[in-house]
């Protein structure tokens, strides 16, 4: 009697990865490569943001049907991103971090320069373009990429290379100099060793190293402007007219918005223009000066629900490339959001990071949109 064989799929290690698993006929939406429950998560974040960005610009309506179609190119690129299997994305994530580091030292040789900034390149009969947005992409596929190529957890010498991946890109948006932008990059690629199964000794060895980095960033890395963002942060009454006059405004637009805010279109602080960028970096006050406390919180559930629904996808991916890059944008997108309402309450510096789907600003969807056609092609290629 030949002996009973455990079932295929009682665990996890000995599920088919080849698709024999999956059912048919396919769904129109395994058809499609599109998840429906992340997909109505960003539609409804989507439409609450052009929603808001309507009061907040003033009910400029020219700039509202700029950033619909900066949604719907953005809703395009992740239809295109999600047709394509995550082989082929890990395949061409050096390429693709390649590029952007190559852009990067083209920034620092013959970039563009706006409000004492070197961030963009000019590009004839296409505009300006912001290389260090690819690198939010980017980062994390190729540490990705590499950490997959090796037995996890990662030893040294591959958590070594990996900061040195992490790094070179870091120190060249900072350069720009771009603080937001470079912490962000940074964090999705040290999102990526953490998921790796990284060892808690080297995660507070790092920490220490961190924290003994502070006072040499301080006073050799930082700039002026940088420096006044941090005091500013201590203590904004200080120079409540100059540089703490965006964080007081923000921090009142907020407190007036009470349990139930003042209603659509009935903002004063942003109507009245006492609350600087509210259609941008700042928007989250103005809705919360419009909608309250109660409008604050389903914004921050829909959120939370895209997070969840990212990190879903994570756990359910067959190979470590799709788990490493599906668990770290979904972690970068938490951050993003904390980032900017921390900056908005005044609890964190203000380091220009914009609130997805909410902020004005066309590459930063597009670029967004493009993270979620990626993570739904991990979802739906099996």
């Amino acid at each position: 009697m030949s002996p009973q064989l455990t079932p295929p799929n009682k665990f996890l290690r000995y599920a088919p990865r080849d698709g024999s698993h999956v059912r048919y006929p396919l769904s129109i939406w395994e058809r499609i490569h599109l998840d429906p429950w992340l997909l109505s998560f960003l539609l409804f974040n989507a439409i609450l943001g052009l929603t808001v960005l309507y009061s907040a610009s003033a009910q400029n309506t020219d700039l509202v049907m700029k950033q619909g179609m900066s949604f719907g190119i953005g809703f395009l690129v992740m239809l295109f991103m999600a047709q394509i299997p995550p082989k082929m994305y890990q395949g061409f994530s050096p390429y693709l971090y390649s590029f952007g580091v190559v852009s990067l030292l083209g920034v620092m040789l013959f970039g563009e320069v706006r409000m004492g900034a070197q961030r963009w390149i000019d590009i004839p009969g296409f505009g300006s373009v912001q290389p260090s947005e690819f690198l939010k992409i980017g980062m994390p596929m190729m540490v990705a990429w590499y950490l997959s190529r090796h037995p996890l957890p990662p030893r040294f010498k591959q958590v070594f290379i990996s900061l040195i991946l992490i790094g070179v890109p870091f120190l060249l948006i900072a350069e720009q100099p771009d603080l937001g932008t470079s912490l962000l990059v940074l964090a999705s690629g040290m999102f990526v060793l953490f998921l790796s199964g990284l060892s808690w000794r080297l995660i507070l060895a790092a920490i220490t190293i961190a924290t003994a980095i502070i006072p040499v960033a301080w006073f050799f890395l930082l700039h002026d402007y940088q420096k006044r963002r941090v005091i500013t942060l201590l203590d904004p009454e200080a120079d409540a007219l100059g540089a703490g006059w965006n964080i007081i405004q923000s921090k009142t637009a907020i407190g007036s918005g009470g349990l139930s805010g003042k209603g659509f279109l009935q903002g004063t602080q942003s109507h009245l223009h006492f609350l600087p960028e509210g259609h941008t970096d700042f928007i989250i006050a103005a809705y919360s000066e419009e909608f309250g406390l109660i409008g604050v919180m389903i914004l921050m559930l829909i959120y939370f629900a895209i997070i969840i629904r990212i990190f879903q996808i994570s756990l359910h991916s067959f190979h470590n490339y799709g788990r490493l890059v599906a668990g770290a944008l979904g972690l970068s997108f938490f951050v993003y959001v904390f980032v900017n309402a921390g900056m908005v309450s005044g609890i964190l510096p203000v380091v220009g990071v914009p609130l997805p789907f909410m902020s004005y600003g066309g590459t930063a969807i597009i670029t967004l949109m493009a993270t979620f056609g990626v993570i739904m092609s991990i979802h739906t290629h099996r």
